[in-house]
C-alpha cells in the first residue's frame, strides 16, 4: 500500500555502486529500512544525498508492505531543515551524540506515535535555541528514558549503588523536571559527572549499550 508519514533518518549504509539503505523511524510504522536508488551517482543531485543524512526530519510518501525487510520511498521532502545545527560546532556535536544514542536505544519493536513525536520536537527544539542548550542531552536522556521504558524520576535512581555528591543530586533533579529551554548553570566537571551517571543508569537497563563513541567529542567542545 502507498502511505503517508513523517520521518527521522537514523543510518544509511552503502548499497552497490549507487544505492544506499536508510534506516529511518517512521510516525506510522515505526522503524523501517528503505532502499534509495541512484543517490550516489555522478548523475544525481548533491540534494537527494543530504535527505537521507542522520537525524534529518521527512516527509515521505512510502510503499509499504507488512512484515518487508526493505521497502521504498515514492515521495520525500526536508519540511524542517537545519541550520543552528549544522553550522554551530556545539550543536553539531550534541546531535551527534543523540544520534548515538538513539541507533543505540530504539530497535524496530519500538512503538512510533508519542516515541517518535518527543524525538521530533526535541529535534527541533534543538534547531531553534539561540543560548543555553548546553544541557540539551542532558535532558535528552533523561526524557528518552521515559519513553523506553525505564524512566528515570530521581536523582537516587540514577546514582543507583553509585553515591553521588549532594551538589551533583541536587543539580539532576531540577533536571528532572526542566524544560530545554530552561537554564540551569553548572560547572563543565558537574555536566561530565552527570553524563557519565545517566550512561551509567542506560548501561543498567540496555547490555547492548556498548561504548558511546561522540562522548569524547560532546566533552571537548562543551568545554
Amino acid at each position: 500500500m502507498i502511505a503517508k508519514t513523517r520521518g527521522i533518518v537514523f543510518r544509511f549504509t552503502r548499497f552497490r555502486e549507487s544505492s544506499i539503505i536508510v534506516t529511518i523511524l517512521t510516525e506510522a510504522f515505526g522503524i523501517q529500512s528503505y532502499i534509495v536508488n541512484g543517490v550516489r551517482s555522478s548523475r544525481s543531485s548533491s540534494g537527494k544525498m543530504a535527505l537521507y543524512q542522520p537525524l534529518t526530519l521527512l516527509d515521505m510518501v512510502v510503499y509499504h508492505r507488512e512484515h518487508a525487510n526493505i521497502n521504498r520511498i515514492r515521495e520525500v521532502k526536508c519540511p524542517h531543515p537545519y541550520h543552528s545545527v549544522a553550522t554551530d560546532v556545539r550543536k553539531s556535536a550534541i546531535a551527534m551524540f543523540v544520534c548515538e544514542i538513539l541507533n543505540k536505544t530504539v530497535r524496530e519493536e519500538s512503538a512510533p506515535g508519542p516515541l517518535f513525536e518527543f524525538i521530533f520536537s526535541s529535534l527541533r527544539m534543538l534547531e531553534s535555541l539561540e543560548k543555553n542548550y548546553e544541557n540539551f542531552h542532558l535532558l535528552f536522556l533523561i526524557k528518552l528514558s521515559r519513553y523506553l521504558g525505564f524512566g528515570v524520576y530521581n536523582a537516587a535512581q540514577i546514582g543507583g549503588t553509585r553515591p553521588l555528591e549532594p551538589e551533583t543530586e541536587s543539580v539532576i533533579e531540577r533536571l528532572l523536571n526542566a524544560g530545554y529551554d530552561e537554564t540551569i548553570n553548572m560547572p563543565v566537571q558537574r555536566r561530565r559527572e552527570i553524563l557519565e551517571a545517566i550512561l551509567g543508569f542506560y548501561s543498567e537497563h540496555i547490555d547492548s549499550l556498548g561504548e558511546i563513541r561522540s562522548v569524547q567529542v560532546l566533552r571537548e567542545v562543551l568545554s
